[in-house]
């Protein structure tokens, strides 16, 4: 205990209250890797191929991927990087605020969700995911777990290609009938159970999101997607063969309580009817981004900030752009963390850089965690680059003071 709070001392001076974090990997057995990670090519199935490829980079993580029997202890989860004394140590984010949460992400914080209750990812599939719900608290909670809103944010700078298919499938039509969803769960082991028969796509667009609250069915298009989100890996497929992929049963009943696993009814009302059958459904979860400030005023100081998600009381997300050659003081309420997505330049007193190829297992200078008392007073960013844009996309929790 005491080494580690040494060693957090000694990351929490070296970045005036800006950790550093280390690159946090995720496969997934049933999807095929988008390759816009910028992950080495050859270290997409650095866990093995029978893990399935790497297609998640999770950040700001204090929550262990749901991966089934061989999920490693640590999978998911972010580490702090430290250099003392020419060597390069390594504390989870998870410990350091069970040590020092007050510290890290405010005493407020701390008292009312006792940690950190959000992280973010960015998600990189070659084809669309199944359709699939994440459970509200109620229904998660009959299993332990919590429940899970997300939102979803497509970032220009890492969509160089669409992938196979970047559309996604959200909700039910309206009028479609719980029998109609029983039906297709009938259908599980004899062919397609056409569920998206019953649902609608949407055309993915960068630079623009959605926000998905629990129990709203949706199939992920094949866009690279930032996507802050509760702290939870609670989910339950609706969807059994995707692109000639079949998807076990097993994964549908891993979060529903042993007496209901083969209990449709039950399964089905995981589901939040009014919001999958809303005929307004575009115009309630589709997020255009929105300036913090008017931008004649952020651009004149050299910079422009837009918020990317919002409508969650769990999580939200801003993109800040620093100009070349500019910098910018800003200030937040509350901790967040950081990923920079284009260029180069300082932040406080760290250097950070959107890496152009990363290693499986090599740290970067791309992923940080402002903390409580650092946000509030104001980080210092600076663009060093004469002229390319210092981007990076900002994750928060809750608000709670």
């Amino acid at each position: 205990m005491g080494t580690m709070k040494m060693l957090l001392d000694v990351a929490l001076n070296q970045g005036q209250g800006v950790l550093r974090l280390f690159p946090t990997w995720v496969p997934r057995s049933f999807c095929i890797p988008g390759k816009r990670l910028k992950l080495h090519p050859d270290d997409y199935y650095a866990f093995g191929v029978h893990r399935g490829g790497i297609d998640e980079r999770w950040f700001a993580s204090t929550v262990q991927a749901d991966n089934g029997p061989e999920t490693l202890p640590d999978e998911g989860l972010s580490y702090i990087y430290v250099e003392d004394g020419g060597k390069a140590e390594k504390i989870l984010l998870r410990d350091a605020i069970e040590l020092a949460g007050d510290a890290i992400v405010g005493k407020a914080m701390m008292e009312k969700y006792g940690g950190w209750p959000m992280f973010a990812k960015f998600f990189d599939n070659m084809n669309p995911l199944f359709h699939h719900v994440h459970h509200d608290d109620e229904k998660a909670k009959r299993v332990g777990r919590l429940g899970k809103p997300e939102g979803y944010y497509f970032p220009p700078q890492l969509n160089n290609h669409g992938g196979y298919f970047p559309y996604t499938f959200f909700g039910l039509n309206p009028g479609t009938k719980k029998e109609d969803v029983i039906r297709c769960l009938e259908m599980w082991d004899k062919g397609d159970n056409g569920i998206l028969y019953l649902s609608r796509a949407y055309k993915l667009k960068p630079g623009t999101g959605w926000i998905v609250q629990p129990g709203i069915l949706h199939a992920p298009g094949s866009l690279l997607t930032y996507e802050p989100q509760k702290a939870s890996d609670v989910f339950a497929p609706f969807q059994n063969i995707v692109w000639d992929r079949f998807i076990p049963w097993d994964l549908v009943v891993k979060d529903v309580p042993p007496e209901h696993k083969n209990d449709l009814e039950y399964i089905v009302s995981l589901l939040d009817w009014e919001a999958n059958t809303d005929p307004d459904f575009f115009a309630r979860h589709y997020l255009e981004p929105k300036p913090v400030r008017p931008l004649e005023e952020m651009r004149a100081e050299g910079y422009e900030e837009y918020y990317v998600v919002y409508g969650s009381e769990d999580f939200s997300a801003k993109e800040l752009t620093v100009f070349p050659g500019r910098s910018v003081t800003i200030r937040e309420d509350g901790p967040y963390g950081v990923i920079v997505v284009q260029g180069h330049g300082k932040f406080g007193a760290l250097e950070v850089e959107a890496p152009t190829l990363i290693r499986f297992g090599e740290m970067t200078r791309d992923e940080l965690f402002v903390t409580y008392e650092a946000a509030r007073a104001g980080v210092t960013i600076v663009n060093e680059s004469a002229t390319e844009n210092l981007v990076m996309l900002k994750h928060f929790g809750p608000k709670v003071e």
